[in-house]
């Protein structure tokens, strides 16, 4: 294998999606603090797994923005930080979600 295989592979695999992910859509809420108040803004996944999920929020955030992630069909919430940000469409931004620490059960699916 050449050099720059190897290199385009790793390049690769840096972007890889970590874990299986499922087309769900789930109702979903982030939280953040601004300007000294709690905000909110309400949208929904497009896919999930247990590490993360995309998700169209009616909200842009800054990658490595850190947020409270809460899934509205079962109340759990989790940190989450935002690792992706994709294009705005009708019903908002496509934003790349990480879950910190959350729980096996978060989506409340099987994996």
């Amino acid at each position: 294998m050449a050099v720059g295989s190897v290199s385009r592979f790793d390049s690769r695999m840096q972007n890889a999606r970590a874990g299986i992910r499922v087309n769900s859509r789930v109702p979903v809420a982030v939280e953040w603090a601004e300007g000294g108040q709690a905000r909110r803004a309400e949208g929904y996944t497009v896919d999930a797994s247990t590490k993360g999920c995309l998700a169209v929020v009616p909200q842009c955030f800054g990658v490595g923005e850190r947020l409270l992630l809460v899934n509205l069909a079962n109340r759990n919430a989790c940190e989450a930080v935002l690792i992706w940000r994709g294009h705005e469409c009708r019903e908002g931004w496509e934003l790349g979600l990480e879950l910190q620490d959350a729980p096996m059960d978060f989506w409340g699916l099987e994996f």
